[in-house]
């Protein structure tokens, strides 16, 4: 699992850097999928791996942060900001961890369980899902898209 997480902080960062080359109108034009555009989208990627993680951690989820960041400069910190707290519980998971139960409470109020691993997979395939996303927009925009694949990332 934790491989799985390092590859997603590699390619998010190959992603920001190659935001870095578009100006902000095309970071923060509508398009059709994702949540609206490239820069929403990995505000909501990093949100959405930090809340979860604060959740298996019994910690405050921050959300608000999130709310008030309109510029790659600042996603880009949050996330690295971020980034060695969740580095850290990551490389410590246990198989007995697996298997524990967190209560989480949905947008409607209903209350729904999850196994802790359940959700760490859920926000692996998360971001793996945008990923996918961005790669659809960098071809519309005639570029070449950052490179999915696992292998030769030195991870192993």
């Amino acid at each position: 699992m934790e491989m799985l997480f390092r590859y997603n902080w590699q390619v998010r960062q190959e992603w920001m850097d190659w935001c870095r080359q578009l100006p902000t109108s095309e970071l923060t034009r509508q398009r059709t999928g994702g949540v609206g555009s490239i820069l929403k989208t990995l505000i909501h990627i990093v949100d959405v791996e930090h809340s979860w993680l604060c959740d298996l951690q019994g910690k405050p989820d921050q959300s608000e942060w999130f709310q008030t960041v309109d510029s790659l400069e600042q996603i880009i910190d949050l996330s690295d900001r971020f980034q060695p707290e969740i580095s850290r519980y990551v490389s410590e998971w246990t198989p007995e961890m697996e298997q524990q139960i967190l209560q989480a409470v949905r947008k409607d109020g209903s209350a729904e369980q999850y196994t802790y691993g359940e959700v760490m997979r859920h926000v692996i395939a998360h971001e793996i899902h945008h990923m996918g996303q961005l790669s659809v927009w960098s071809r519309e925009l005639g570029r070449e898209p950052v490179s999915a694949n696992l292998i030769r990332r030195g991870l192993s």
